[in-house]
């Protein structure tokens, strides 16, 4: 696992090779988690700081996989927005996908990480670890991105993909629309962000960008609606 330090207080936890699946430590906070088979290695890399909360971009299997393991194992809350705290709690990540009856669902339910309590639900305007919770709906019902002002730092989770996670190719891309609950409203969100000229963007998926005409371009050329 690879760690990288994006910026003051904002650690990247790479947790699969080539930048596929991040997770990211926020002052005390870890946001996401990977999923289940990084669970070990997720620990080891947390070792050594001090965390205290545990905060979730959204629910689907490769950002809540670890997150039961994570809590129990440092005795820490779990927090979501209330868009995915059902799923979150009963362990059902079908039931935030577009199509819960497909075999991807199937597919997916079987690599989720176990149920877990909500102990907070994170909302517009929260603080976490230093940030500013945003709703940013679309890829999930309550799917979250974190932003701290005054250095201009954005973690977006999976309103965009900087890199693909099944092809590994490199690039701006929308989230895959298979896992994608309401793609318009995901482009909504990620209109949202572009307005706010992030200096530095950190992504679920991919490397972190720091180049905020590009990442404003790409948002501008999403389809209207």
């Amino acid at each position: 696992m690879k760690t990288e330090q994006v910026a003051p207080g904002v650690v990247r936890l790479a947790l699969m090779p080539l930048d596929a699946f991040n997770a990211y430590v926020i002052g005390d906070v870890l946001v996401d988690s990977g999923g289940r088979l990084a669970g070990k290695h997720l620990l080891a890399a947390l070792s050594h700081m001090e965390i205290a909360g545990h905060a979730l971009t959204h629910a689907h299997f490769d950002h809540q996989g670890s997150s039961h393991l994570v809590c129990e194992h440092f005795g820490i809350p779990l927090w979501c927005g209330e868009g995915d705290r059902a799923a979150v709690e009963s362990g059902d990540l079908t039931r935030i996908l577009p199509n819960p009856d497909s075999w991807l669902a199937r597919v997916s339910q079987s690599m989720a990480g176990p149920a877990h309590p909500v102990d907070r639900v994170l909302g517009d305007g929260d603080e976490v670890g230093g940030f500013t919770v945003i709703e940013t709906p679309g890829h999930t019902p309550g799917h979250l991105a974190f932003w701290r002002e005054s250095d201009r730092v954005l973690i977006l989770g999976d309103v965009l993909f900087h890199r693909n996670p099944m092809t590994l190719r490199i690039g701006l891309t929308e989230p895959f629309a298979f896992a994608t609950f309401d793609p318009a409203m995901n482009r909504n969100s990620a209109r949202r962000l572009a307005a706010l000229e992030p200096a530095v963007v950190c992504f679920g998926h991919g490397a972190p960008l720091r180049d905020a005409r590009r990442f404003a371009e790409f948002i501008l050329s999403l389809p209207a609606g």
